[in-house]
């Protein structure tokens, strides 16, 4: 098993994969804020692996080399294992879509049976950086809201879930 791949290798991996230019910038654009999260949160004393976070911003989009469905988390997750890096590596584009996706919710979609809830610091901040990331773009907790209202419904679990991850990532950044 190879160990967590450089910044360099992650854009290799993506570009030998297929994956489509538009998702490698975004990739890169998940990736700086990521970074800056992961930096926050090690500086305020939480146990953050910062190179693990950047390759795994950076690959959690992998699986859009195959497909652009709700299923590019888990694709993406057997490609990263295919090629032989580390599990929590593998976890974190597992787990990045959305705000995770319970068990229930995950068979109703037609994805394999089991919880895609971020669990580790890492995988949050993936999570989090993502859904904040429009295309190459930063934006706002509220706008990110706004459209998973719209498409969603306000009742939607995932609002919830969203709200959630937001508070999660605070108490990293900001004890």
């Amino acid at each position: 098993m190879r160990g967590i791949p450089t910044r360099k290798e992650c854009l290799k991996i993506l570009v030998e994969t297929g994956t489509p230019k538009n998702v490698i910038k975004h990739c890169v654009a998940v990736s700086r804020y990521a970074r800056q999260l992961a930096k926050k949160a090690a500086s305020k004393g939480n146990n953050v692996d910062i190179r693990l976070v950047e390759a795994g911003s950076l690959l959690h989009d992998i699986g859009r080399s195959k497909t652009h469905g709700v299923e590019h988390g888990v694709v993406g997750a057997e490609i990263v294992r295919s090629l032989g890096l580390p599990e929590e590596l593998a976890l974190i584009v597992e787990r990045h879509v959305g705000a995770g996706i319970p068990k229930n919710e995950a068979e109703a979609l037609g994805l394999p049976p089991k919880d895609y809830i971020p669990l580790t610091p890492e995988e949050k901040i993936v999570a989090h950086a993502d859904n904040l990331t429009f295309g190459a773009k930063h934006v706002a907790m509220e706008k990110v809201l706004e459209m998973f209202k719209r498409e969603l419904g306000e009742e939607s679990p995932v609002i919830e879930r969203l709200k959630k991850l937001q508070k999660d990532i605070e108490e990293l950044v900001d004890p």
